[in-house]
């Protein structure tokens, strides 16, 4: 699939004023309150906007959300975040902001995000890693507010959180909190920017918290893989610095050569900390003239120092270097194959009217028939694909852009990886000579106007740290838009970054575990071990000349799942604040909630099949999952459409059934789940296919038990549940000698008996509903099991003290450790301190 993408341009003048120590007035107003009209916003979104600029050269986006506190963004299903092994692929995620709890809380934070145009490329050569030590010291207090970590405290006082990240070129401050605190955390939060401490004392015990994040860094492939494609940049090119930083670069090495690196990083920060390089966006529940009232009195205070920006933008071709167009191979830390294909272009940020990137990677990332991915299935040669461009600073800035295809292969695709290659250059030669297609643009142009038209409200702190982000590289009037609508088809724009997609320019990155011992080579900082060696002359003879095109790879047909229709549905039944039962029986039960608060087209629908024959054995769970994986490949080339769509759906192995969950516009989506069942009616599997998803779960079960934290998950899990079977006896079962035909047998055994219980709600009427459930029935012709499922999994009742439970990791190269606490309360005490809280207010 295509990755997804946030444009980038680079733009924003410098500033030369210095700011007045004391807040500045704003302007006089004919109208209270009033908005900005050249702000282009969703119509779907209530909240009011206004635009700023103080006299010290900071621009501020004002963001009044008066509207009630609710969201409407779906709450987190507890059974898919408690219940699942880790997906497939190359992708992996820290998940910083740990925000769950409050997300399905109906109070609204108050927000704010602060970006500076300045980011690890501006990193001294002496001292690798100081723009993201500087990101971290601006925290440890400050002139106004001294104490160490103060802002931190403050927050988890006040139900807040916080977050910095440092990029190639920018840097983002972000924070939440409960309302009544925003404008002492705004002023709190400001002092990192007008006067932070940054105490010598303070230095060596952040450079621990720096050295930390490095570590957790180094068993993660994707960052691997960055380091090592980044050192293949020219000498003197930014992209070549070690960014992360650690205690080696930022304490050990500036000690023995005599570098204080106290005083660099006040340098780095009077030089860089700059207000006419910021741009600042917050969000609450008050007026537009409250907000620039604090905005004006509280940022005026940062300092100007009227020097013009860092511009790497003379930095051209940074990867047009012999040692670029070679192949790579790495061994992972993960049991993976994984192949990735890249080109370093022009960079395109200028272009996000048109987005020629994101027009390249909807078609090579295409799932759908004629697709490369498709042909790829087939064969059994890829079990995963994503193309484009992810718009982080590594992938887009001033000086290139990199487009890539990773595809995560099978054992068989592995051992065929350059036919896999042939098949990719294949289908980049076919764009090229059909040329960009005005139909397929308007097609992808059409789903994201109405995504933009009828979008979700996002969380405040992701919403703002989104915008101050966009207001670096957008004018104003695109500020909410830009970096998610394809404003202009350019066929010529288009073409130019599509004909540089050629053999000849590509880097090839190959990882497997099947290098180990073949690769003597080891990268500087994350001690990735790899070799490089030429492309062998016959690819490169075949591919230099007029190869011909595979008949199986054609660009995609028209989408038959995109909404056309957006009305409102009149309700059939009295409406309710919460979901009510409108089928029962002994083969189902239906909920529904007719949405007439939010008003917008879409339905969200969750169905679990629940089956007793799942937890009979640790070999019925490996079967299971076996069946759930196998049942999304079937239905991958033909619900591709409906996924690009914005029909979202998702099949997920629970613990006692799977899990089906659907969202999206309501007038397409009764297609999606039809064909989901018909899938599920009729499914069957090929040995080839059951032997590619053999090796993969094996890959799967393997890598949840060598990560200490999914490791201990498990364990805890088996101490609090009656009876759970661990990953371990899972892994030893797929180990075994299993066959298509076990897998038939359970499958048939599974849709034999069943209880399907499911929820709709949103743009649909309740007899609409009732059809959904309604052909579950007709289409499975499944039976009631002998006793309803529980509704309810019970866990253990812990005795009343301390317990500890080590695990050794299984890793021996993690060095990283994880620590759970888990506190059981009781549902007595809960109601007590419910009737508490409710007496206290």
């Amino acid at each position: 699939m295509p990755q997804t993408n946030k444009a980038r341009a680079s733009g924003g003048s410098s500033g030369e004023v210095s700011g007045p120590e004391s807040g500045e007035p704003p302007p006089a107003r004919a109208e209270a309150d009033q908005s900005d009209p050249l702000i282009v916003k969703s119509p779907s979104d209530p909240k009011k906007y206004r635009y700023i600029e103080l006299s010290n050269g900071l621009k501020a986006l004002l963001i009044s959300d008066l509207t009630q506190s609710e969201s409407n963004k779906e709450p987190v299903a507890k059974e898919e975040e408690d219940s699942g092994e880790e997906e497939d692929g190359d992708s992996e995620s820290t998940n910083e902001d740990s925000s769950c709890v409050r997300k399905c809380s109906s109070e609204k934070q108050s927000a704010a995000a602060l970006c500076i145009s300045v980011g690890s490329f501006s990193d001294p050569a002496d001292l690798p890693g100081l723009a993201h030590f500087l990101e971290h010291m601006v925290f440890m207090g400050s002139e106004k507010y001294p104490a160490e970590n103060g802002f931190d405290a403050f927050l988890k006082r006040h139900g807040g959180s916080d977050n910095a990240s440092t990029d190639c070129e920018r840097t983002i401050f972000k924070f939440d909190v409960q309302r009544k605190y925003f404008r002492e955390a705004l002023d709190r939060w400001a002092q990192f920017f007008i006067g932070p401490l940054m105490i010598p004392d303070a230095v060596d015990r952040e450079v621990e918290a720096v050295d930390s994040e490095y570590q957790m860094a180094q068993p993660l492939d994707s960052n691997r893989k960055e380091m090592l494609f980044g050192g293949l940049a020219k000498a003197g090119h930014p992209m070549s610095k070690f960014f992360w930083g650690n205690a080696q670069t930022l304490k050990n090495e500036p000690r023995e050569k005599n570098i204080n690196t106290y005083e660099r990083l006040r340098e780095f920060w009077r030089r860089y900390y700059s207000a006419h390089y910021m741009t600042l966006a917050v969000q609450s529940k008050e007026t537009l003239d409250n907000l620039e009232e604090w905005v004006r009195e509280i940022f005026i205070k940062i300092p100007n120092n009227g020097q013009p920006r860092a511009d790497f933008s003379d930095l051209q071709d940074p990867f047009d270097t012999p040692d670029f167009n070679k192949l790579y191979r790495v061994v992972p830390v993960r049991k993976i194959h994984a192949l990735t294909i890249s080109w370093a272009l022009p960079p395109q940020g200028k272009h996000y009217r048109v987005k020629p990137l994101h027009y390249i990677s909807w078609l090579i990332g295409h799932e759908g028939a004629g697709s490369i991915l498709s042909l790829l299935r087939k064969k059994c040669w890829a079990l995963a694909l994503f193309g484009g461009n992810s718009e982080s600073g590594f992938d887009q800035n001033t000086t290139y852009s990199i487009f890539s295809v990773s595809i995560t292969l099978s054992d068989e695709g592995f051992h065929n990886f350059f036919q896999v290659i042939h098949i990719v250059f294949q289908y980049l030669k076919m764009l090229q000579s059909v040329g960009p297609q005005q139909r397929l643009y308007e097609e992808i142009q059409k789903i994201e106007a109405s995504e933009f038209h009828y979008q979700e409200q996002m969380e405040p702190i992701e919403f703002v740290a989104n915008i101050c982000e966009n207001m670096q590289l957008f004018p104003k009037e695109d500020f909410l838009r830009g970096d998610q609508l394809m404003f202009e088809y350019n066929p010529e724009v288009i073409s130019a970054p599509l004909r540089l997609l050629t053999p000849a320019t590509a880097n090839i990155l190959l990882l497997s575990p099947e290098h180990d011992g073949l690769c003597h080579l080891k990268e500087k900082w994350f001690g990735t071990q790899y070799s490089v060696e030429d492309i062998p002359q016959e690819y490169c003879d075949l591919w230099a000349g007029d190869f011909p095109l595979n008949p199986d790879l054609h660009l995609p047909a028209e989408n038959r799942f995109i909404a056309t229709d957006f009305t409102l549905k009149t309700s059939d039944c009295p409406d309710t604040d919460f979901p009510v039962k409108i089928i029962d029986n002994e083969r189902g039960r239906l909920w529904f909630r007719k949405d007439n608060k939010f008003k917008i087209p879409k339905v969200y629908a969750r169905f679990q099949l629940l089956a007793p024959i799942i937890q009979e054995s640790p070999k019925n769970l490996v079967l299971f999952d076996l069946f759930v994986n196998i049942l999304a490949h079937n239905l991958a080339e033909t619900a591709y459409d409906a996924d690009v769509a914005q029909l979202e759906y998702m099949l997920f192995p629970g613990d006692h059934g799977l899990f089906i969950r659907l969202k999206g516009f309501n007038h397409k989506l009764s297609l999606l789940l039809n064909l989901i069942v018909d899938h599920l009616a009729n499914f069957s599997t090929t040995p080839n296919v059951f032997s590619m998803f053999i090796e993969q779960l094996k890959k799967t079960y393997y890598i949840i038990l060598i990560k200490p934290d999914q490791l201990g998950r498990d364990v805890r899990l088996q101490i609090l549940e009656h009876h759970r079977w661990s990953v371990m006896q899972k892994y030893k079962v797929i180990m075994t000698d299993l066959g298509v035909t076990d897998l038939m047998d359970f499958v048939n055994r599974f849709k034999a008996e069943l209880f399907v219980e499911g929820l709709i709600q949103g743009n649909f009427t309740s007899a609409e509903s009732k059809e959904f459930l309604q052909y579950f029935i007709e289409k499975l012709q499944y039976k009631a099991p002998p006793a309803e499922p529980p509704v309810l999994f019970r866990v253990v009742e812990l005795p009343q003290t301390h317990h500890l439970c080590k695990v050794q990791s299984l890793n021996k190269a993690d060095a990283n450790s994880e620590v759970t606490v888990y506190y059981q309360v009781m549902r007595f005490e809960n109601e007590k301190r419910l009737r508490t809280a409710a007496l206290e207010h």
